[in-house]
């Protein structure tokens, strides 16, 4: 796969703008292990080579397991991921995959019963900022280092 264009030079107020949203993102109350799972997720379903490459070595740096990383895909069927963590992870695909689930209220449900309002949404932006990152580098190709 070739890369199409290098998105950083191309529009670099743009680039500026969406480091800044990252970089506030990182500030606010998700732990960093989840974010980098949620990460990890949504960059699986989007398909994004460069991200998945990215956030697999910042998550084993943060002393991820190999174990979760390697069933991050199938997490409804292991027993390696808390309550939180699931109710984080159905939320990432839900509003990843928006046109298909509506974000079901199941899914919000089990949301509310983890997260304060203040971590819904501060979990919404960064599923919003990796998806955004995501859509970047898999239209521009991307490729890992």
């Amino acid at each position: 796969m070739q890369s199409r264009i290098d998105f950083y030079n191309a529009s670099p107020d743009a680039m500026k703008a969406m480091l800044a949203l990252e970089a506030a993102v990182g500030k606010l109350s998700i732990e960093l292990p989840l974010l980098e799972l949620i990460r990890l997720r949504v960059s699986q379903i989007n398909g994004c080579a460069f991200c998945l490459d990215m956030h697999t070595a910042d998550a084993r740096k943060g002393g991820e397991t190999e174990r979760r990383l390697y069933t991050l895909s199938a997490w409804r069927e292991t027993p390696f991921f808390t309550p939180r963590e699931r109710a984080a992870l159905a939320w990432a695909e839900s509003l990843t995959l928006i046109s298909q689930t509506h974000a079901p209220d199941a899914d919000y449900t089990a949301l509310a019963a983890e997260f304060s309002a203040q971590e819904q949404v501060d979990l919404s932006l960064a599923i919003a900022t990796i998806n955004s990152w995501n859509r970047l580098a898999v239209g521009f190709r991307k490729m890992p280092n």
